[in-house]
């Protein structure tokens, strides 16, 4: 097992190289940690993989989107700790300590954003970069009590990073105040261009039913609660045409071919020793086919206009973020793959369409942090950073 820098086993292990930065700007005074799939000029490109790691040549050049948070006046902390080839959502990688998730530190962080959102939460960084594949910023949020925002898709640039899945992947990042958490939208998006208001509110029976338990359902009524001074009640709608359980599956075979391409040739040239579940995965990849592609393709592509048709120009889907608290790291392996599954039916619906999900830090489930997740129309990325921003001001968690 690979060492790691720091008592939650956040950060890479690997030589300190200086990286410049701006000595002033909006960001000037905070720290940034980076995970590790995006360049940094000087620093090996590992994405979770001690042989990707070890036969990474040092980057010419800093990734654009980590780039601008420098030029903002961040200053590089380090390279922080992810899920093996982003291929996972618990946070926990076979070739590496486990990241502590300081909220609750008998439970996951998830993934694959698993080092970056150890480092917020424990506050060894001021903000951090992550990414968001299948849920890899959503689902840390929640589980470890942050903001977490799933940008639309294409939104910022992923030049200069390891990818997983191109037509999923998306840049994302933590912030422990809702304030920093604007700021670095403001640098990263600018402005959305919208000036109407996200106004009205609906939720889906279909989502709402994926939350485990009664205790646990209970909670998520009472933050379901707190949104009502920003966005109103939300109304439950009628269900999509497709069921959840298909929309899991088209992303699980969609994603897992994209991976497939996108790594398989690496994979196939020796013995590369994937952890559990991450060698499964890419193994299922290859085996789905074009006619596969095409079927689930149809039915992503009419989800995602069903799914816009609903929403409109004004209209935000609350959902949960995942199913509950994150899994206890001592559960069963069977456990814990099952917890991922249930929470990828949650998590598929921003995925499949693009459309941007921010996931707020409300309430807890088991002692634990639980988030709860609005989806909105593409490009108002910055209008739910805003909504977010009032909601956890009016729940008295932020301003």
């Amino acid at each position: 097992m690979i060492s790691t820098r720091g008592s939650l086993n956040a950060f890479l292990d690997l030589p300190d190289i200086p990286v410049e930065h701006a000595v002033s700007g909006p960001l000037a005074g905070n720290t940034l940690a980076v995970k590790d799939i995006y360049d940094v000029a000087g620093y090996p490109t590992g994405g979770g993989n001690p042989q990707k790691l070890a036969e990474s040549e040092t980057a010419a050049a800093t990734a654009p989107a980590v780039k601008k948070l420098l030029d903002a006046g961040a200053t590089f902390a380090g390279k922080t700790q992810t899920d093996e080839l982003t291929f996972s959502l618990l946070g926990m990688n076979a070739h590496y300590p486990t990241p502590v998730n300081s909220a609750a530190p008998d439970r996951v962080t998830g993934g694959s954003s698993s080092g970056s959102a150890a480092a917020i939460a424990g506050g060894l960084s001021d903000l951090a970069t992550g990414s968001d594949t299948g849920g890899s910023v959503r689902g840390p949020a929640s589980m470890c009590g942050l903001i977490g925002l799933r940008t639309t898709h294409g939104r910022i640039s992923l030049q200069g990073t390891m990818g997983l899945a191109p037509s999923f992947d998306t840049f994302g990042w933590f912030a422990r105040t809702p304030e920093l958490y604007d700021t670095v939208g403001k640098v990263l998006l600018g402005a959305d261009g919208f000036t109407t208001r996200l106004s009205n509110a609906v939720a889906l029976d279909m989502t709402d039913a994926l939350v485990l338990g009664p205790k646990e359902a209970g909670e998520y009524e009472r933050m379901k609660a707190l949104l009502v001074p920003a966005i109103g009640t939300a109304k439950t709608i009628a269900p999509l045409s497709e069921t959840i359980d298909d929309l899991y599956w088209c992303l699980r075979k969609l994603q897992a071919r994209e991976a497939w391409d996108y790594h398989g040739q690496w994979i196939s040239q020796k013995e590369r020793n994937l952890g559990p579940g991450v060698k499964d995965r890419f193994e299922f990849g290859a085996t789905i086919e074009d006619e596969t592609v095409g079927q689930e393709t149809r039915r992503r592509n009419a989800f995602r206009q069903e799914l816009g048709d609903r929403l409109g120009s004004d209209t935000i889907l609350v959902l949960p973020t995942v199913p509950g608290a994150a899994p206890l790291k001592k559960s069963a392996f069977e456990d814990l793959q099952a917890w991922r599954e249930q929470a990828i039916r949650l998590l598929c619906l921003s995925g499949l369409s693009g459309f941007p999900q921010i996931s707020l830090p409300l309430g807890q489930a088991e002692g634990a942090p639980f988030g709860i997740s609005l989806i909105a129309p593409p490009g108002r990325d910055m209008s739910l950073i805003r909504i977010g921003r009032e909601i956890l001001a009016a729940a008295g968690n932020g301003s």
